[in-house]
This record gives structure tokens, sequence and C-alpha cells, in this order.
């Protein structure tokens, strides 16, 4: 089995509640290909045009990426450029206040897989997170998660962790897995703070193998990559991605 095709697999392929870190990175960073594999492909900036996206697209065809993902107004545009690729489209909801009303999170996520995206990355609500009304928060994530699930499509809930205390990050981890995650990610990148290790693990720490782990928010390079597969991150994502890949020896 190739490493590409490993790290494939490794998102299904968990052991008794158990993350092989260590393997998985070691897979990853095998090559740029491998590396591409886990990647998911960003452009987030509210001012992004059209050939941003059209560049983006082309080079997640040639790449490889795990995915692409653009904000609702660019998602039509995104599929349609990927058409045949392989690679799917994801797109944000509630991105990046986490502060929408669950009725327009719904709506939203309907209107991008109609549009075909394949994932949808919703903010945790932070403000009840904040205020300690979980049910307002698991409600949230359940509700998107059930639409999401019965389109096919993944859906990813960003904790936004520089917001958070130390119990909040424990328990919003726990909350998102419980409503039906199947990723929780670190940051948006649009807040204080980005991706870290000591983030990373302490996430999976809390959901083990039952959902994956998005580090996410200002990674630009190998080096850091590494450091967040070795925490326990099973997909990263960056709008750095290619110069990433360049460091293995992408062209």
């Amino acid at each position: 089995m190739s490493a590409s095709i490993a790290i494939q697999n490794s998102d299904l392929d968990f052991d008794n509640g158990t993350f092989d870190s260590a393997a998985f990175t070691t897979a990853a960073l095998a090559d740029w290909q491998s590396l591409a594999a886990v990647i998911d492909h960003s452009l987030l900036k509210q001012d992004a045009t059209r050939k941003q996206v059209e560049n983006l697209c082309a080079e997640a065809a040639r790449y490889r990426f795990a995915c692409v993902f653009v904000n609702p107004v660019w998602t039509a545009a995104a599929v349609s450029l990927l058409a045949g690729t392989g690679v799917p489209v994801g797109s944000t909801i509630g991105f990046p206040l986490g502060a929408s009303l669950v009725s327009t999170l719904l709506h939203e996520a309907e209107a991008l897989i109609r549009l075909g995206a394949r994932e949808v990355g919703m903010v945790l609500p932070i403000g009840p997170m904040k205020s300690g009304n979980h049910h307002a928060v698991h409600h949230a994530i359940h509700s998107v998660a059930a639409v999401a699930h019965h389109h096919g499509a993944v859906l990813k809930v960003n904790l936004e962790t520089c917001l958070l205390t130390m119990q909040e990050k424990l328990r919003a981890s726990e909350i998102a897995i419980q409503a039906g995650a199947d990723f929780i990610n670190t940051a948006t990148g649009f807040a204080s703070g980005g991706a870290t290790p000591a983030d990373v693990a302490l996430m999976r720490g809390v959901v083990g193998a039952r959902c994956g782990v998005k580090a996410a928010g200002r990674i630009r390079t190998v080096a850091q990559v590494r450091t967040l597969l070795e925490a326990g991150a099973n997909r990263i994502g960056s709008s750095a991605s290619v110069a990433i890949l360049r460091e293995l020896g992408a062209e």
C-alpha cells in the first residue's frame, strides 16, 4: 500500500479507540503527495477574488489536496472548476464568528450541499459555550450534523480554541463529538491565535479515535505541520499549502 493510500484510509482506520499519531505522521510526511492527501487547501479571506479561486482549484487538482475550502459565495464556482477531478469542495457556515442562528446555519448548510459542497465547516457557537449553555451548543452542532449526514456530507466543527479556556476546550470537544461532528478543528485564523500542538493534543485526548482532528489557523511550514501531526492531527487546513509541499520537493 502506498503512503498516500494509507493516509486516505487512516481517517477511518482507528484501532480500539486509539489513534497512532507517530505512524500517521511518518506516513503523511513520506513525500509531498502523501502530505497533500491530508491538507485542506483553503481560501477564506473576505477579499478573495474569482481569479484567486480559479488558481486555488487549479492547484488542488494539480497537487491532489484532500479538499478545497472556500467561503459560500465561491462554492458553486469551485464545484464547477473541480468537476471530474475527484477533489471535493468544502464551505463554511457561521464563519468566522460562530454567532449565527441555528436556522441560518441549517439554511446555509442545505444551500451549500445543493451547490455541490461535500464538506461543511461550522464555527462553534462561542458565546453560548462561554456562557455555559451547553445544550444550545449541542443543539446547533447536532442540527447541522443531521443535515450534513443526511446528504452524505462531512461536518467539521471549528472550536476557535484561542477564545476558550482549558475547561471550555475540553467540554467543547466532547460536546462536538457527542453532537455528531466528523472532525473538530482548532481555529479560523481570524481571531487572536491559530493552531497549536497543545490544543491539538488536548482535543485528540478528548475524542480519541471517535472523530478526526483538524489543525488549522496560521500554518505555513512543514515544521509546523510535523508538530501538529505528532500532537494528534489527521487533517491540516492551510492557505499556504503549495509552499508547504514545495518544502518537500513538489514543483
